[in-house]
């Protein structure tokens, strides 16, 4: 467990380490006389146990909510609602089937202010509670994210969160980022310096997807080469729709972005 320095906010971090979840997906409880959960994380008893025992220590569950719904973030949610108090609690996400509460860009749910910020999933969205930010998989506590969906409203929503001067960045995986401006700004610098990777590449003549993963992606981990291809696509698919792209050459079609 994690305390979040001048915020009533600690972390749980499930035991599920692995190359896309790092050292494991942190579960996040803000607040209490309610509390709020932020993403249960995976269906692993012993760590559900753990975030309902803080929630009760804090005085009892005001919600739950998503910050977008692959696997590693809500397939522990229906058995930690169990444990909270079922039905009576409030489960709240953007798109997720099991959402008793749908999610809208600029709203809240209790003391949580919503944010859309597409990109690594279409349903992604990013919470405020007071100066600290739960980033789900938007921003990590160290590396990159990939990006298979909206790489444009990925960048923007960057920069929108940006704007809103978070102090502290609570992300779905690895360590609490105490200077989110910093991270922020290097999320954004680290995505345009792999497009212009990946232009030099095109303007060299690379065609062929491994071509221009290994141009451009040189010093991604062969087991991240699929993560790797996917943010290249959502890539080539902005560039495409500013114009960008070698004469004659199409972008890969959008996809369903897979659960990693």
């Amino acid at each position: 467990m994690v305390e979040v320095a001048g915020a009533d906010v600690v972390g749980i971090r499930a035991d599920n380490p692995g190359p896309l979840t790092l050292s494991g997906t942190n579960t996040w409880v803000l607040g209490r006389d309610p509390a709020w959960v932020v993403d249960p994380g995976p269906a692993m008893g012993a760590h559900l146990d753990a975030v309902a025992a803080e929630v009760a220590a804090r005085g009892g569950a005001g919600g739950i909510a998503l910050t977008h719904g692959h696997g590693d973030h809500s397939e522990g949610t229906a058995a930690l609602r169990g444990r909270l108090g079922g039905a009576s609690v409030p489960v709240a996400a953007l798109a997720w089937p099991g959402a008793s509460v749908r999610l809208a860009d600029g709203g809240r749910f209790g003391p949580l202010r919503v944010f859309a910020l597409p990109g690594h999933a279409d349903d992604h969205v990013v919470f405020g509670f007071g100066d600290v930010c739960c980033s789900g998989d938007a921003v990590l506590g160290e590396g990159s994210v990939f990006v298979g969906g909206d790489m444009a409203g990925y960048l923007d929503g960057l920069r929108r969160l940006a704007a809103l001067r978070p102090r502290v960045i609570c992300p779905g995986h690895g360590p609490v980022v105490q200077d989110a401006g910093a991270r922020l700004a290097g999320h954004l610098e680290h995505r345009l310096d792999r497009e212009r990777r990946l232009v030099a590449a095109l303007d060299a003549g690379a065609r062929t997807e491994d071509e221009l993963l290994d141009a451009a992606w040189a010093d991604a981990p062969s087991v991240l080469r699929l993560p790797a291809a996917l943010t290249m696509r959502a890539h080539l698919r902005k560039l495409a729709a500013e114009g960008r792209l070698p004469a004659g050459m199409t972008a890969p079609p959008p996809g369903e972005t897979p659960a990693i």
